[in-house]
C-alpha cells in the first residue's frame, strides 16, 4: 500500500505508457524504455538526486518550530486543567504504589509516572479538582506537561519524515507537516497532562515504520526488513497500550498487509511467483511482527502495572475480593466477617451502591402503561442506610442452629425486620421492565405456606468455590431466585412518586451480567466489641498474572461501554471534520483567560476539502477508465492509489468506526484521523501542482547527449521542458499559500489555545466563527 517511490530511478519506472502499449511512432513502450536505459548507462547520465541536505535542513527547522509552539508558556496556567484531574492523579497513584482503576491501558500513564519519578516527585498531590494550585501544592507540573509536549513536537517530525520516506517533494512534505505543526488542537492537547499526545505519536510512528518496512519488500527477511517490521509492531503496541482506539491503527496496517500478501500470491507478479512455503514464511513473519510481538508488549505494560500497584486504593471496588486479597492494607478484606444464619445484614448493590430496602407502601394497582401489579409491598433500592434496610438471613429448614455459617450455593430466605415479611419474587412484571420479575414481600405465614417456593433464594458467590464461606464485604454475590432462576437487579432510573423516587428492584433473566452483583456491607446484629469483629492480620495472597489481567480487562471493557451519559462538550463524529464545536478546558474569571480546545479551522477545512477532492479524483479516474480514457500516467496513478491511498485508508479507519460507538465522544478523538488527513493533503498538493522533474531530467540529458532516441521520447521531453519548471513553482506557491492561511488561523485562535492573553467581549465574539460556546462572550 505505501509508496516505495524515491526521487531517483530509471525512465523505465517513469514512462507514460503502460506495459504492452504503443508509442505514437509505432515503437513499443517497452523498447523505448530499454533504449533509454541503455543510453543512460552508456553516457553515464544519471537522474539528478533531490538534495537530502535540503530535506534535512527543513526537517530540523520544522522540528525546532514544533518544540517552540508546544513549549511556549507551558507553565501557564499553574493549576489543574480539565482531564489533568485524572491522568495527573493516576501518575501520583503509581508513585504511591496505590491501586487505582481506569478504562484506559497503562502505558501512557506509566510514562507520566516515570517523568514524576525522574524529578523526584513522591505523588503526594492527587489532582482532586480543576483549578487546584500546582504552586501551592508543590507539584512539578511542568515536568509532567513536558512529556506530551516532547511527543507532540516529535509527531510533527514523524509526519514530515513519513512524507519524505514516501518520496514526496519538499513542498508536499512541508504542507503535511505544517498542518499538524500549526494546528491548535494538536498543540492544545500536547501542552497538558493528557494521553492523546502519546496516542497520536505512536499512531504516526506506526505509519512511518510500516512505510520503511514496505520499501524493503524486495529484500525480504534481511536485517533491516526485520527491524522495521518489529518497530512497526512495537509502535502499534504502544498505540493500543495508551487507549483502545489504538486498535484502529492495527486495522490500517492490517489492511495494507492483507493487500500486500494478496499481491505476493499473484503468479504473474514481477520477480516470479512465490511458492506456497515461501508465502507461508511471509505470512508467519508478519503475524509474528504485527500481532504476536505487539500483544507481548501489551501484556508487558500490564505486568509493570500490577508490579507497581501493590497497595490497596480507590480501585479496589472495581475488582473481585480475590484480586483485592493480593493488595496490602485492604480495609474491606480486613473488615470481612463470616455470616451466620439468623444474622441481620444490609445488602448493597455493587454498581449503584444502593441498599436493598422495603417499606409498608405497596405497588399501585395499575402502572402508567396500564399493566396490573400484584399490589404487594414495595421492595426498592435506597441510597441511605436506615433500619428499613435490615434483613435477617434465614435457613430453608428452621432446624439450623445459631452459629451455623452460610456458604456458597446455600438456599436462604430474607426476612425484612421492620415489616416482618419475607422477600419474594414471582411471575409478575416489574414496574419498568415488563420482561423482568417483580420483587415484593409476603407475610411469614404465606412464606412458609402456599408461597414457600417463591421465597427461596440461592447465594451464588462470584468465582466462589463449593462450600466457600459467605462473608460480608469480601463476598460479592448474586441473589438468584430459586424457582425462576432470575437474579436480583437494580438500575438508576427512579420510580415515580408512589415509589418515593427510589430505585426499582426486579428479577433479571440475564444471569451473567455483572450488574447483578451485590455484597453484604454490615451485620448490625453483631455488637462492635463482639469477638466476631476482631481483625486478625491477614497474609497477602497471590494470583496468576493472566487471571488478574483477564479480570481487569473485563472490568475495563465493561466500564468503557457504560460511558454513555451526556456531556455538555461531547460531540458527534459528523461534526469533527468541519470543526463545528470544541471543548472548554479552563477559565479564569479575573483575567478573562480561557483554554478552549479547538482545531485550526482553516487547516481542518482545507484538509477535509482535500479528502473530498481525493475521493472525487478516484471516482473520476475509475469512471474514465471504464470509458476507455486513460488520463493519468502509470507513476501518478500508482502513487495516487498506493501511497495517497494508504494515507486515506489511515484517515478512514481512524474516523468511521466512531459512528458505531455508543460511548461519549469528544473532538480529541479525531486527532489521529486529522493527522492522516494532513498526509493526504500534502500528497494531493504534489499530485495537482507538480510534474515530475526527475523523469524530465533523465530524458532531457539523454537527448542532449547527441545520442539517437525514440521520437516519442523527444516529444515527451519537449512537453516536460515546458511544464516542469512551472509546475515546481506552482507547487511551492500552493504550499506557501496554504501555510500562510493556516498560520493566520493558528495565530488568530492562539489566545484560546495557550490560555493567554485574556480577550475582551468583542475579541471573543470575533472568534465564535461557528457559534463556538466560548466563555466571556458577554
Amino acid at each position: 500500500m505505501a509508496s516505495s517511490a524515491t526521487p531517483q530511478g530509471s525512465l523505465r519506472q517513469r514512462n507514460l505508457a503502460g506495459p504492452g502499449k504503443k508509442n505514437k511512432d509505432g515503437t513499443s513502450a517497452a523498447s523505448s524504455d530499454v533504449e533509454i536505459d541503455k543510453l543512460v548507462k552508456a553516457t553515464g547520465v544519471q537522474a539528478p538526486k533531490v538534495s537530502e541536505r535540503d530535506y534535512k535542513i527543513v526537517g530540523v527547522f520544522i522540528t525546532a518550530i514544533a518544540f517552540l509552539t508546544r513549549f511556549w508558556g507551558i507553565s501557564h496556567p499553574n493549576e489543574v486543567v480539565f482531564d489533568e484531574v485524572h491522568f495527573g492523579k493516576f501518575a501520583s497513584y503509581y508513585l504511591e504504589r496505590t491501586y487505582f482503576f481506569d478504562v484506559h491501558p497503562p502505558f501512557g500513564k506509566l510514562l507520566f509516572a516515570f517523568m514524576g519519578w525522574l524529578v523526584g516527585y513522591d505523588g503526594h498531590f492527587h489532582f482532586e479538582n480543576i483549578g487546584d494550585s500546582y504552586i501551592a501544592n508543590k507539584v512539578p507540573y511542568v515536568a509532567f506537561r513536558s512529556l506530551p509536549a516532547i511527543l507532540g513536537a516529535l509527531t510533527v517530525t514523524v509526519v514530515y519524515l513519513t512524507m519524505w520516506e514516501s518520496g514526496y517533494s519538499l513542498p508536499a512534505c512541508i504542507v503535511a507537516a505544517g498542518l499538524v505543526l500549526l494546528d491548535n488542537a494538536h498543540i492544545g492537547q500536547t501542552r497538558l497532562i493528557l494521553l492523546d499526545a502519546t496516542l497520536v505519536f505512536a499512531m504516526a510512528c506506526s505509519l512511518l515504520c510500516y512505510i520503511k518496512f514496505y520499501k524493503l519488500r524486495h529484500q525480504p527477511f534481511s536485517r533491516k526488513w526485520w527491524k522495521w517490521l518489529i518497530l512497526t509492531g512495537f509502535a502499534l503496541s504502544c498505540d493500543i497500550s495508551v487507549k483502545y482506539v489504538g486498535l484502529f491503527a492495527f486495522i490500517t496496517i492490517g489492511s495494507a498487509v492483507v493487500i500486500d500478501l494478496w499481491g505476493l500470491l499473484d503468479i504473474n507478479r514481477p520477480g516470479g511467483a512465490l511458492s506456497l512455503p515461501e508465502f507461508g514464511k511471509h505470512f508467519a513473519a508478519r503475524a509474528f511482527g504485527l500481532i504476536i510481538m505487539p500483544f507481548i508488549f501489551y501484556l508487558f505494560w500490564f505486568q509493570v502495572h500490577f508490579s507497581i500497584l501493590t497497595r490497596s486504593g480507590p480501585g479496589d471496588d472495581f475488582m473481585t475480593p480475590e484480586f483485592q486479597e493480593t493488595l496490602t492494607d485492604n480495609v474491606m478484606l480486613a473488615n470481612a466477617i463470616t455470616i451466620d444464619f439468623y444474622d441481620t445484614i444490609t445488602l448493597r448493590h455493587k454498581e449503584t451502591k444502593t441498599y436493598l430496602h422495603s417499606h409498608p407502601d405497596r405497588y399501585p394497582l395499575r402502572y402508567d402503561d396500564g399493566r396490573v401489579s400484584s399490589q404487594g409491598q414495595q421492595v426498592t433500592g435506597y441510597p441511605f442506610n436506615d433500619t428499613n434496610n435490615y434483613w435477617q438471613i434465614l435457613p430453608v429448614q428452621d432446624d439450623q442452629k445459631l452459629g451455623h455459617h452460610v456458604k456458597n450455593h446455600d438456599l436462604v430466605r430474607l426476612r425484612h425486620l421492620v415489616t416482618d415479611t419475607i422477600l419474594l419474587s414471582h411471575d409478575v412484571a416489574s414496574p419498568y421492565y415488563p420482561t423482568n420479575q417483580e420483587f415484593t414481600t409476603v407475610s411469614v405465614a404465606d412464606a412458609y405456606g402456599d408461597r414457600s417456593a417463591d421465597t427461596l433464594f440461592e447465594i451464588r458467590i462470584e468465582s466462589g468455590k463449593p462450600g466457600q464461606e459467605f462473608k460480608s464485604i469480601s463476598s460479592h454475590f448474586k441473589l438468584i431466585h430459586n424457582p425462576s432462576k432470575v437474579a436480583m437487579w437494580t438500575h438508576t432510573t427512579p420510580l415515580p412518586e408512589w415509589g418515593h423516587k427510589q430505585q426499582e428492584i426486579n428479577g433479571n433473566k440475564q444471569l451473567a451480567a455483572s450488574s447483578n452483583v451485590w455484597f453484604i456491607e454490615d451485620i448490625p446484629s453483631i455488637p462492635e466489641d463482639h469477638k466476631r469483629r476482631e481483625k486478625p492480620e491477614k497474609k497477602v495472597k497471590t494470583l496468576p498474572f493472566l487471571r488478574k489481567w483477564f479480570e481487569l480487562q473485563r472490568s475495563m471493557f465493561w466500564h468503557n461501554s457504560q460511558l454513555t451519559s451526556s456531556h455538555p462538550y461531547a460531540s458527534l463524529p459528523y461534526q469533527w471534520p468541519f470543526l463545528l464545536r470544541g471543548v472548554s478546558f479552563w477559565t479564569q474569571n479575573d483575567t478573562r483567560q480561557q483554554i478552549y480546545f479547538l482545531g485550526n479551522p482553516i487547516g481542518w477545512w482545507i484538509a477535509s476539502s482535500v479528502l473530498a477532492i481525493y475521493a472525487g479524483i478516484i471516482l473520476a479516474d475509475q469512471f474514465s477508465l471504464r470509458r476507455g480514457i486513460d488520463a493519468l500516467d502509470r507513476r501518478s496513478r500508482s502513487r495516487l492509489y498506493n501511497s495517497t491511498g494508504f494515507f486515506f485508508l489511515a484517515w478512514a479507519t481512524h474516523y468511521f468506526p466512531f459512528f458505531v460507538m455508543g460511548r461519549q465522544l469528544f473532538l480529541h478523538h479525531y486527532l489521529p484521523a486529522h493527522l492522516a488527513s494532513a498526509l493526504v493533503t500534502g500528497a494531493l498538493v504534489e499530485f495537482i501542482f507538480t510534474v515530475d522533474p526527475v523523469e524530465n531530467d533523465v530524458a532531457y540529458q539523454a537527448t542532449k547527449s547527441g545520442k539517437k532516441v525514440p521520437i516519442a521520447t523527444k516529444r515527451h521531453v519537449s512537453a516536460r521542458e515546458r511544464y516542469a519548471g512551472q509546475s515546481l513553482l506552482a507547487s511551492w506557491v500552493a504550499a506557501l499559500v496554504i501555510l500562510a492561511l493556516v498560520a493566520a488561523g493558528w495565530y488568530f485562535f492562539l489566545p484560546l489555545t495557550y490560555g493567554y492573553p485574556g480577550l475582551s467581549v468583542e475579541q471573543v465574539l470575533r472568534r465564535k466563527w461557528l457559534g463556538y460556546d466560548l466563555h466571556f462572550a458577554k
